[in-house]
């Protein structure tokens, strides 16, 4: 396809994570050959039946410049979901970046809660126990693994 806008405008690097069950995070860096005066405005649609909607709280540069946004209270469906930076210069026209993303494929997840560690020094034991990350995504009954380090002093 033809984008309109000038080669090396568009946005690059973008990459966007889930963290803290509910907040997610999207950066990307500015187009090399861009304007100074560039600047980018994010949009994105969760899923097809959803309206699109822009980027309430942007990170910005030191110019003031658009690189990044900050998105609240978040949950991940079943689809995935939409995301479009198109940028605005005085000068000329910026080409957009869009992606599709899978949102449970860039969730950082929580570490387990409640961890309790009982010995046992007659038995020479010790129970371990936890309770499973929260996760922001609707398959709960995934399988999780978990890695034990166990340093003596």
């Amino acid at each position: 396809p033809v984008f309109a806008g000038m080669n090396g405008s568009a946005i690059e690097n973008f990459s966007c994570v889930i963290y803290n069950i509910f907040l997610m995070n999207c950066t990307w860096q500015a187009g090399r050959d861009a304007p100074a005066d560039t600047q980018y405005f994010l949009y994105w649609q969760k899923s097809r039946d959803e309206e699109e909607m822009e980027c309430e709280l942007y990170i910005k540069d030191e110019n003031c410049r658009n690189i990044g946004c900050i998105f609240q209270n978040v949950s991940i469906g079943t689809e995935k979901a939409y995301f479009l930076v198109n940028g605005s210069s005085k000068d000329s026209q910026i080409q957009f970046y869009d992606e599709h993303i899978d949102l449970y494929k860039i969730e950082k997840l929580m570490p387990p809660s409640n961890i309790t560690v009982n010995c046992d020094e007659i038995k020479n034991d010790c129970i371990i126990q936890w309770q499973q990350p929260k996760i922001s995504h609707s398959n709960k009954n995934m399988c999780f693994k978990y890695e034990i380090n166990i340093k003596y002093k």
